[in-house]
């Protein structure tokens, strides 16, 4: 019996979370509903942005996600989970003032990358600019070379597909964002890229595997995999 309690710290950003939710439902193997887990959520999309803490001094998220994640305690939650790659910036400040373990995506992600893709010595990333200024995925994957997009390809097109008015923060999931990813992952691939990863959550609501002629991963498919085994 599935008899855990997953939390997720949610609404970053909301549609994010939802499919958080659902990779979780996907991944467990169930013949009835009472073979799931509980899985309470508190989707809070009060957090401020991670990217303009990071990148313009603004807000910082901590204190929010914090209460989020006590929101959960309270009700016994065993795991929680962060439905933002950009957030994990944050995380070890936000697991210092909670008793519940939070389940670190990038750190799985590498995992899952070296046990998978052992021979792989180039990686694409997609990601907010926040992200990718951090070079917060160069602390969990440290042995591959890590590409990012030029400057203005990720203004114009990784950024645009998350944040333009027609981008998936927007509530767009369509074409327009897909067509800007999957132009910014072609480029990263003829750069020589043989994997790319969907450093940011949104990007896999537009994005998928077969937009793409390599792999693509998202962190938030591998840790809910991940939660569901452990």
């Amino acid at each position: 019996m599935n008899n855990k309690i997953i939390g997720i710290i949610g609404g970053m950003g909301p549609e994010a979370t939802a499919n958080l939710y659902m990779k979780i439902i996907k991944a467990t193997k169930v013949e009835k509903d009472q073979d799931h887990f509980r899985v309470i959520i508190d989707s809070n999309p009060k957090i401020p942005d991670r990217t303009a803490a990071i990148l313009q001094n603004g807000e910082s998220p901590v204190e929010e996600m914090v209460k989020t994640g006590r929101n959960l305690e309270k009700l016994g939650v065993d795991v929680a989970l962060i439905p933002c790659n950009t957030a994990h910036y944050f995380i070890d400040e936000v697991q210092s003032q909670l008793s519940i373990p939070i389940l670190n995506a990038l750190e799985e992600m590498n995992k899952y990358i070296k046990e998978s893709f052992p021979e792989i010595t180039k990686i694409g990333l997609l990601a907010t600019s926040g992200t990718i200024k951090t070079g917060l995925y160069k602390k969990f994957i440290m042995d591959v070379e890590i590409l990012v997009p030029h400057p203005t390809s990720q203004e114009e097109k990784v950024m645009k597909a998350i944040y333009g008015d027609n981008g998936i923060k927007a509530g767009n999931t369509g074409d327009e964002p897909m067509e800007l990813l999957r132009s910014a992952s072609n480029e990263l691939i003829e750069s020589g890229a043989e994997l790319i990863i969907a450093g940011c959550t949104e990007i896999g609501l537009a994005l998928k595997p077969h937009h793409i002629s390599k792999p693509l991963i998202d962190p938030m498919d591998v840790v809910a995999e991940v939660v569901v085994k452990k």
